[in-house]
């Protein structure tokens, strides 16, 4: 029989036995009794119910008036009783005993289980949040995979033009072109690792970016531009091969290929960055669209860098580092700016980022500069035996706001010899002297909804002439208005709808503009 039917035939003779013991002077009886009860009770004989109604009446008989029969004779019935409970009270002692053992089994296998569980040996998977991806808990690794995929239909329609040397317009075209493609952002797929040992955070990380057209390898290799033929293949952007090590404290030291500091919260805060905005060649898309670079800003790239990123103290963050040199390269063509490639030092970059609150206002403000020297500078008009070089430099300043469901972006940068579109295109003249270069870009966003977000920008991006320059064939500004609409259809798809206003300007007066409607979907994972 069950421990709990030996426990119960234990107290049920206790309670018709012994009710004249129970009701003597020995308030030691009474005290076995309640303890009794208290054990059944903790190894799990007794449900709740049973325990406090045997309690209750305990206590009922125990204040009953004691009956008036003589002391001998009082004694004889104590001791008649006693013989008829001890066999009741040792069967439930045996009862209490076997579930004890029991539940200590019980306990083993659970402590087993956990011991299983918590094993290194064992893969577990970490509660999903929405947007970080999915995240496995291998002993103290964690492995997170997280990415998006986009796609948009995109019809471009140039308007009148004429050529424009590193202009960002399909304006002297003559075509209208249609394409399906990816937005500014490719999809990408992103594998990270992170541990601590010794106190030391450390993580690696490897970034996939392929696109969905045929490309066509160029000096940009996956950027080129692409090859809309049969029997092609699309390109992969492997952007980002990089390690991390630093503590709480110390900070953050990275080792490896990943986005730039110059420039990087401008591309970061575009929401073009989930559309498509300008789109560079929409006839042969490459791997991604334009969106804002070059029309507002200079691209921040992804380059090899040994940099350091201090902790958050009061809202300030500082980060500098030492980047792979990239040459100063002839974007425009025909001859008409220096290109380099020789660089016996690293390039530079540092920035520094603010946060803060004020009520409902948000703030965070940013600016950052960029050094390298160029040099063996060649051209039509220098040889690199004239060892002519250059020191380029660039500043650059913005602010993010956001005030209930409206948020605002203002950006401005300056260079010398940083060139426009990209690090170091036609930023030096032929003859050899530094081009200066400047932009902006504002942008406001307006949440109607918890799912419907409104935003409009306006951007431009001038390249100056240098003394003595004579490639007025040059563009002089890229400039674009884009206004777009994101929807969030789940937590992981937004679909877009935007439009495009492209124009480049020359020196010599040329210039071209287009149109651009889009239209598509983007998924977070």
């Amino acid at each position: 029989m069950s421990a709990r039917h030996w426990a119960h035939v234990g107290l049920t003779a206790v309670l018709a036995a012994g009710g004249v013991s129970m009701l003597s002077a020995r308030c030691a009886r009474a005290d076995d009794y309640s303890d009794l009860l208290d054990i059944l009770r903790a190894k799990g004989a007794l449900t709740r119910v049973e325990y406090s109604t045997l309690l209750a009446r305990h206590r009922h008989h125990a204040v009953e008036p004691a009956s008036a029969q003589g002391s001998r004779r009082g004694r004889r019935a104590e001791a008649a009783s006693d013989g008829a409970v001890m066999p009741a009270v040792v069967a439930a002692q045996r009862a209490a005993d076997s579930a004890a053992a029991s539940a200590r089994a019980a306990e083993a296998s659970m402590l087993a289980a956990r011991s299983t569980i918590d094993s290194p040996s064992v893969v577990r998977v970490a509660p999903y949040v929405s947007g970080k991806g999915l995240t496995f808990k291998a002993g103290p690794i964690d492995i997170n995979f997280s990415g998006f995929v986009n796609g948009f239909y995109s019809y471009n329609s140039p308007g009148h033009g004429l050529p424009v040397a590193g202009g960002l317009s399909s304006g002297g075209s003559g075509f209208d072109s249609s394409a399906v493609r990816n937005g500014l952002l490719p999809a990408g797929f992103v594998l990270k690792l992170s541990t601590t040992q010794s106190g030391i955070d450390m993580s690696a990380v490897l970034g996939l970016y392929p696109g969905l057209n045929n490309a066509n390898p160029g000096a940009f290799n996956a950027n080129s531009g692409g090859s809309p033929v049969g029997l092609g293949t699309a390109g992969i952007d492997l952007r980002q091969v990089y390690l991390t090590a630093g503590t709480k404290s110390f900070g953050t030291v990275k080792l490896g290929r990943d986005l730039a500091l110059f420039g990087s919260d401008a591309i970061l805060e575009d929401a073009t960055l989930l559309s498509v905005g300008s789109t560079g060649s929409n006839a042969a898309p490459a791997n991604t669209s334009l969106g804002r670079i070059g029309l507002g800003y200079v691209y921040a790239d992804w380059i090899p860098q040994i940099s350091y990123a201090s902790p958050v103290i009061h809202g300030f963050q500082g980060s500098v580092g030492v980047f792979q040199p990239l040459d100063e390269f002839n974007y425009a063509g025909h001859g008409l700016s220096a290109e380099s490639t020789q660089h016996s030092s690293p390039m530079v970059q540092g920035k520094i980022t603010y946060s803060f609150k004020i009520g409902d206002l948000s703030t965070k403000l940013w600016s950052s500069f960029l050094i390298q020297h160029q040099q063996g500078l060649t051209s039509s008009l220098l040889t690199q035996d004239e060892r002519r070089g250059a020191m380029a430099e660039a500043g650059e300043i913005g602010a993010k706001l956001t005030y209930g469901r409206a948020q605002a972006v203002v950006y401005y940068y300056r260079g010398s010899g940083l060139g426009t579109t990209g690090l170091f295109f036609d930023g030096v003249a032929a003859n050899g002297r530094k081009r200066d270069s400047e932009g902006y870009y504002v942008q406001g966003a307006y949440n109607f909804t918890k799912r419907l977000k409104l935003v409009g920008s306006y951007g431009v991006s001038n390249l100056y002439l240098a003394s003595g320059d004579t490639a007025t064939g040059l563009v002089r500004r890229n400039q674009s208005e884009v206004g777009a609409g994101y929807y969030d259809l789940t937590d992981w798809l937004k679909l877009v709808v935007e439009y495009a206003h492209t124009q480049a300007a020359a020196h010599n007066g040329n210039s071209a503009s287009d149109n651009t409607v889009s239209a598509g979907a983007i998924l977070f994972f």
